[in-house]
């Protein structure tokens, strides 16, 4: 009994030390720039959210479209979206390419969209785009609130000069064609 104690709990430290050791300064300092865009437009903070966004990304969208873009989505009248949880998943190892780092992070969002202001038709529709986006599985209508809860599986890559500051770019299959003009093609085979 006290060996398969001691064997566990020796597991148990080892898996423990491999997730420490994992977390590379590269690793933690995504994990904050991700953290402080989310916290940015969790606080309704559109602005500070928008400057973290990759300063080249706004040759294909400019600044202004990106911020009207944020503030349409959340901080919508129509629909509420509050950003309730954050995880992060994988997080590659950065990859330099002619002078930037680059480095393709995922994470996930649990997000409440209120739409108990809307007709029935409208709930339904925004229900159908939710999960045609999202999956079936990642999307549940709570009927007595109104409410979509959604798991949503992000997918960013983070650039940086340094491997210290980082800014990010939307990494999602449909914005592909738009990212061909910013990102390396070695990154784009990744998305």
């Amino acid at each position: 009994m006290k060996t398969k104690f001691f064997t566990l709990l020796v597991i148990v430290f080892s898996v423990f030390s491999f997730a420490q050791a994992n977390a590379t300064p590269e690793g933690l300092a995504i994990k904050k720039s991700v953290s402080y865009f989310v916290n940015s437009i969790k606080s309704k903070k559109i602005d500070q959210a928008v400057n973290c966004i990759y300063p080249k990304f706004f040759t294909v969208m400019p600044k202004d479209q990106m911020t009207q873009l944020l503030n349409m989505t959340y901080n919508n009248p129509f629909m509420k979206i509050e950003v309730q949880n954050m995880k992060f998943g994988n997080i590659e190892k950065p990859e330099l390419i002619s002078g930037e780092y680059f480095s393709i992070a995922n994470y996930y969002l649990t997000l409440k969209g209120s739409v108990g202001s809307m007709d029935e038709n409208m709930k339904k529709k925004i229900g159908e785009m939710l999960t045609s986006k999202y999956g079936k599985a990642n999307v549940k209508y709570n009927a007595s609130e109104g409410s979509y809860l959604i798991n949503a599986p992000m997918k960013i890559c983070a650039i940086s000069k340094d491997k210290k500051s980082w800014k990010i770019v939307f990494a999602e299959k449909e914005n592909k064609s738009q990212l061909t003009k910013i990102l390396p093609k070695k990154i784009l085979d990744k998305i």
